[in-house]
């Protein structure tokens, strides 16, 4: 078993990687389809909820799609604006966590870190579900297996993140390029055929959208105000994904921070180009789209729809238009648009990792999330990940929609913290500085901060006062749950650190060691630890066994005399049968009459080399270990006796893959 789960996890995940290999730098070409796959991912979904939120006044309301299209590009501008600051002030790829922290404090960092761990965990289930519709718009037979397929979707990219970025990054990059060219080839030619009047119109062309309840014209202005609020704020999912090139910095080839900058800004370029694009075209194609759970209220010459009425997504509607006559441009399209929002996840299992390794290595979060795997890659992290976004899938049904509530309010709290500790730092900085060159600049910084705070906070309140209570509270709730369970951590770790910190009376030796070997019979592991005892020559060593039937006990004591052992075997008697409570108040005893000595248990065990030879055995040692372990004063050596089996599992060799070899920093090679 231990061979074929060796060989399983190479196939999986690939050879083992040294430390001293280190990860592989990017090219601007490559680093944008790993860290930016999330942003320009963001057109196959964020209009559909623009025209969501405006369908609830009915067809007429999306005139201000585009404005609200041009207001989620101006914040996009102004956000990436201001992460050029960050990448430029802090190119270590702390993020938003390392900015929070050092200019606003260790409970802001925290702040920001549990909305960074939420945001990345809807980011792969958001991303993920919406690929699983994309995938049944193209495959009618997975229509109502999304759950399904985007579970299959999450495994699969687990496992390419497991692998590590050099067998990924190509496979991104084709991917990437491939969305953004036939984007450009399906815009292009739409725009084409509205400027000569061909442009067709969507299938949904000739549906009519009944108003929502509550919200029948002639709308009040408030009314407007609150319907272009709550598509806005939906809207701005397109600025998900745009800090993970911040924590990305150091995986750039130098130098980083303006390669990491320029890729910020053509991912700006590209993002917000095909986002309108899409809005307009959607709008000039007669676009009717409704929640998915609201289809009733689109109808066709006074009838509902039927109730098996597939709606398609936006994109998927304008291709298929666009294409008619072509299905091979039209399934090119949804193809690659579903594969794009499956690696749009891929910059939450980028950023994710290494947050929680800075998270693990300031206290705040296991330790584990901080251990790289055998690629190097941050392996807990990216396991904890995939599954809390099963999580996410599962629960809400991998329906995007119902994800989008709770969706960006995480993001624009981590952005909103980010700014405010930018401007901070800028502040600070300039009051070191008194070249009036470099204070210029840096006053240039902290205007572009300062503005993207205050356009950060505005939109954070928005989402805040439109989601809130569609679904956004339970984001807030995860949020405060992670912040609680962080500094519950961390403050763990501080008193283990302050009770582990070593002082002057540390360094005293015990007046008295007491040893004590553990015996059921005689046998080769007792001999062994009486051997082991005798040679740490303790102060008294003695041997005990707890007597729970008189024959057998009389019969050891006959063959301890007959052995002529110069240790004394004294005998504990348990009347209720009990072995583990005997030696436990024995031991106490011991360290009770001599505060200051020690008592060193020796427990003799099996070693096995099958897991189901583990539960025939050491059972008893095994509890007997974990009660003596709270025993104050008490040592417990284990004294190991390998059984054939486990020689015959060394022999074997399971720990090292076959026709692997170790390298010169070991002192042995698998057997030939």
């Amino acid at each position: 078993m231990g061979v074929v789960g060796e060989v399983s996890k190479r196939i999986l995940v690939g050879r083992k990687l040294r430390t001293s290999q280190g990860e592989t730098l990017l090219r601007k070409r490559i680093a944008l389809p790993v860290f930016a796959s999330d942003a320009l991912s963001s057109v196959a979904y964020a209009p559909d909820e623009i025209f969501i939120m405006l369908s609830l006044a009915g067809a007429s309301a999306y005139v201000w799609s585009w404005w609200i299209g041009l207001a989620v590009a101006l914040v996009m501008v102004v956000v990436v604006a201001s992460y050029r600051q960050t990448i430029r002030a802090y190119p270590s790829g702390g993020g938003d966590y390392e900015v929070a922290t050092v200019n606003l404090g260790a409970r802001a960092g925290t702040t920001v870190a549990s909305a960074l761990i939420v945001d990345y965990m809807l980011t792969v289930a958001v991303s993920i579900s919406s690929g699983s519709q994309y995938a049944a718009a193209a495959l009618p037979a997975l229509s109502g297996k999304e759950v399904f397929v985007a579970i299959a979707m999450v495994l699969l990219l687990t496992a390419l993140n497991l692998r590590g970025v050099r067998q990924r990054g190509g496979v991104f990059a084709l991917i990437t390029y491939a969305f953004i060219a036939m984007m450009v080839a399906m815009c292009a030619f739409g725009f084409i055929q509205l400027l000569t009047g061909d442009l067709p119109e969507v299938a949904s062309a000739g549906l009519h959208v009944e108003n929502a309840e509550g919200w029948d014209e002639p709308l009040t202005t408030l009314a407007l105000v609150v319907l272009l609020a709550r598509a806005f704020s939906s809207g701005c999912v397109a600025l998900t994904g745009v800090e993970s090139i911040s924590t990305g910095v150091p995986a750039f080839r130098r130098p980083k921070a303006r390669n990491a900058g320029a890729t910020l800004v053509l991912l700006a370029l590209i993002s917000i180009t095909m986002l309108m694009s899409v809005i307009v075209l959607a709008q000039q194609m007669g676009l009717r789209y409704v929640d998915p759970h609201d289809v009733e209220r689109l109808t066709r010459d006074g009838q509902a729809v039927p109730g098996d009425f597939a709606q398609n997504t936006v994109m998927a509607q304008i291709a298929k238009a666009i294409f008619d006559g072509f299905p091979a441009g039209f399934y090119a399209v949804v193809t690659v648009a579903g594969l794009i929002l499956v690696l749009a996840a891929n910059t939450a299992f980028q950023g994710f990792p290494a947050l929680g390794s800075m998270l693990a290595r300031d206290g705040y979060a296991p330790r584990a999330l901080g251990s790289r795997g055998d690629r190097l890659a941050y392996s807990n992290g990216i396991l904890f990940l995939a599954v809390g976004a099963i999580v996410l899938i599962v629960a809400f049904g991998a329906e995007t929609t119902r994800l989008i509530q709770l969706y960006i309010v995480g993001v624009f709290v981590s952005f909103t913290l980010s700014q405010l500790g930018m401007v901070r730092h800028w502040t600070r900085e300039l009051k070191r500085e008194s070249v009036n060159l470099t204070r210029r600049r840096i006053n240039i910084s902290r205007g572009i901060n300062m503005v993207g705070l205050v356009l950060t906070s505005l939109v954070l309140v928005v989402v805040l006062l439109t989601k809130f209570l569609a679904g956004a509270w339970i984001t807030v709730l995860a949020m405060v749950v992670f912040y609680v369970l962080m500094r519950a951590i961390h403050r763990h770790y501080m008193q283990v650190a302050a009770e582990l910190e070593a002082g002057d009376e540390d360094k005293l030796m015990p007046t008295r060691v007491h040893a004590v070997v553990l015996v059921s019979k005689l046998h080769k592991p007792t001999l062994r630890a009486l051997a082991f005892a005798k040679a740490t020559r303790p102060n008294l060593l003695e041997a005990i066994t707890v007597s729970t039937d008189e024959a057998q006990t009389a019969a050891l004591l006959e063959e301890w005399d007959q052995r002529n052992f110069d240790v004394p075997l004294k005998v504990l008697y348990s009347p209720y049968r009990e072995l583990v409570r005997p030696v436990v108040e024995y031991a106490s005893a011991i360290r009770e009459a001599n505060p200051r000595g020690v008592v060193a248990v020796y427990i003799p065990e099996y070693v096995v080399g099958h897991w189901w030879e583990q539960v025939l055995h050491n059972q008893t040692a095994l509890r007997l270990k974990g009660r003596l372990l709270f025993t104050p004063g008490v040592m417990v050596i284990s004294v190991p006796y390998q059984l054939q089996s486990s020689k015959r599992m060394m022999e074997r060799d399971p720990w090292v893959a076959p026709g692997t070899r170790r390298g010169p920093d070991h002192q042995w090679r698998t057997r030939r």
